[in-house]
C-alpha cells in the first residue's frame, strides 16, 4: 500500500506542477497581449499627433481646408482609448480616412509638399505607421500563442478553470493593404 500511496503522491505533484506551470504561461501570455495593445495605443496616439501636426502645417497654406480636417480629427476622438483589438481597428480606420483627406489637400498645394515642416511631419507619421505595424505583428503573434494554449488540451482545461479566453486578432490595416503592389495586374501583362 505504501507503493500505491507514493504513486498517488507523485501523480498529484505532477498534476499540480502542470497546473501551476500552465497558469504561469497563460498569465505571461495574457500580460504580453495587454502590453502589445498598450504599445499600439501609444503609437496610434503618436500617429494622431503627427497627423495633427501635418494639418497645422497645412493651415499656413490652406486655412479653411486644414481647419476642417483639424475639427474632424478632434470631433472623432483623435487620442481616444484603444485598448481592445476592436477599438484599435476602429482607430486605425479613422486614421486612414483622415490621412486620405489630408493627402487630397496636400496634392492641391505643391509648395506645401515641399515645405520642411510637412516633410518632417510626414516622416514622423510614417515612422509611427511602421511602429504600429510592428506592434500589431507582436500582438497577433502573442495572441496566436495564447489562443493555442486556451484551445489545446490539456491546457484548455486549466484555461477554462481560470477563465482565460481566446484573444481577438487585429485586422490588416486597410491603408497598409493599399500600399501593396497588385501582382495580378503585373502578371497579366
Amino acid at each position: 500500500m505504501s507503493t500505491f500511496l507514493v504513486i498517488i503522491i507523485v501523480l498529484a505533484v505532477i498534476v499540480i506542477g502542470y497546473f501551476i506551470s500552465t497558469q504561469r504561461s497563460l498569465v505571461s501570455l495574457d500580460e504580453m497581449c495587454k502590453n502589445a495593445l498598450s504599445q499600439i495605443e501609444v503609437q496610434l496616439n503618436s500617429r494622431f499627433d503627427a497627423i495633427m501636426a501635418m494639418a497645422k502645417t497645412a493651415a499656413k497654406y490652406a486655412a479653411h481646408e486644414s481647419e476642417t480636417i483639424i475639427q474632424a480629427i478632434q470631433a472623432r476622438g483623435g487620442n481616444g482609448r484603444a485598448n481592445t483589438p476592436e477599438a484599435i481597428n476602429q482607430q486605425s480606420d479613422l486614421l486612414g480616412q483622415l490621412l486620405g483627406r489630408m493627402n487630397v489637400v496636400f496634392e492641391r498645394y505643391p509648395e506645401l509638399k515641399a515645405s520642411e515642416l510637412y516633410i518632417n511631419a510626414q516622416k514622423g507619421q510614417r515612422e509611427y505607421e511602421e511602429n504600429v505595424r510592428m506592434s500589431r505583428m507582436v500582438y497577433n503573434d502573442t495572441a496566436t500563442k495564447m489562443n493555442r494554449m486556451v484551445r489545446q488540451w490539456p491546457s484548455s482545461f486549466v484555461a477554462s478553470m481560470l477563465h482565460f479566453d481566446v484573444k481577438d486578432y487585429l485586422k490588416v490595416d486597410s491603408e497598409e493593404k493599399k500600399q501593396y503592389p497588385n501582382l495580378d495586374e503585373a502578371f497579366k501583362k
